[in-house]
């Protein structure tokens, strides 16, 4: 048998070289999948009242996520909820003059039922790369969201997310199509 040299000063013999190598292998991906798990946290006080008649996002609240409607086939069926979204500007995050009426109506019934919290979607068109619409679409949720603030509604029932450019309504390639899909889509819960 030959000895071989194995890593920093280790000499194996060239015949266990392979079930070294291999044991190794398994050892690692053990440990990552060991690291890569999560322990489900003990429920607070506010998280065992949730279950108990206001419901979390989208469960069997007033309105889904754009993830949730994607799942049951119901994405841009129309079945968005009672806030309307508003659109942007190709490469901008700022709300435009029409937008900002939807915004007060919007404003008003948050108002009118001050029970439900709001998340504020951020989309992008296909065109860019996907850190870039992810961050666009961040930009335009949190647009959103601070106009809504200035209209009154209380910061902290609103949250945003982005999907950036991975849920279309639209997937034609096309500048009307592409203009659908730069949004704020508004989904509230109880």
């Amino acid at each position: 048998m030959i000895r071989v040299r194995l890593g920093r000063g280790g000499w194996v013999n060239s015949m266990d070289a392979p079930v070294v190598r291999i044991g190794a292998a398994v050892m690692l991906c053990a440990v990552l999948a060991l690291a890569g798990c999560s322990s489900k946290q003990p429920s607070t006080g506010a998280e065992a009242g949730a279950g108990a008649g206001a419901s979390k996002l989208g469960e069997e609240g007033v309105g889904k996520t754009s993830l949730q409607q994607l799942q049951t086939g119901t994405l841009g069926s129309g079945t968005g909820g009672p806030l309307t979204d508003i659109h942007f500007d190709y490469d901008e995050f700022t709300i435009r003059a029409q937008d900002g009426e939807i915004l007060r109506t919007d404003a008003r019934w948050l108002e009118q039922h001050s029970a439900t919290r709001v998340q504020v979607e951020g989309h992008c068109d296909e065109r860019g790369s996907e850190e870039y619409n992810i961050a666009l679409g961040a930009k335009r949720a949190q647009a959103a969201k601070e106009y809504l603030v200035t209209l009154g509604v209380a910061d902290d029932r609103i949250s945003t997310i982005s999907y950036g450019k991975e849920l279309p309504l639209c997937t034609e390639h096309d500048e009307s199509c592409w203009a659908r899909n730069r949004r704020a889509h508004f989904v509230v819960s109880k």
